[in-house]
């Protein structure tokens, strides 16, 4: 079950989702200062591209250094990749076999908000 929603998840959003992510990922390498935030667009990226069968855990030696990083990957990057997880979420919402990755859609947006300081490991 999980391949065939990864399948359907990547051909009706996860693609597009993926390069705002790339994307985001080489604009944040351009500057060394950066890079970690480039690091964890790619990460996010890959996560995006084949969800299912993946989640989302605490890092727990993160600490201060990624709070301060989380906030300004919010402020630059972060708001505009939440938006495209909520406009691909109301998309894959109108069909009935959308909700599903309408709700894993949504389920992405903390961490396109605040992505240093989590790891994703499989489920």
């Amino acid at each position: 079950m999980r391949v065939i929603l990864n399948i359907i998840w990547l051909i009706f959003g996860g693609l597009w989702l993926a390069l705002g992510y790339f994307a985001a990922g080489i604009i944040c390498c351009i500057l060394i200062i950066t890079i970690p935030f480039g690091i964890a667009s790619f990460r996010i990226g890959v996560y995006a591209l084949w969800p299912f069968g993946k989640t989302v855990v605490e890092r727990p030696t993160s600490g201060v250094a990624s709070v301060i990083g989380n906030v300004i990957w919010l402020i630059v990057a972060g708001v505009w990749l939440a938006i495209g997880h909520i406009a691909t979420a109301i998309a894959m919402a109108i069909t009935i076999i959308g909700i599903p990755l309408a709700v894993a859609n949504l389920k992405m947006i903390p961490i396109s908000l605040m992505p240093l300081g989590k790891d994703i490991v499989d489920a």
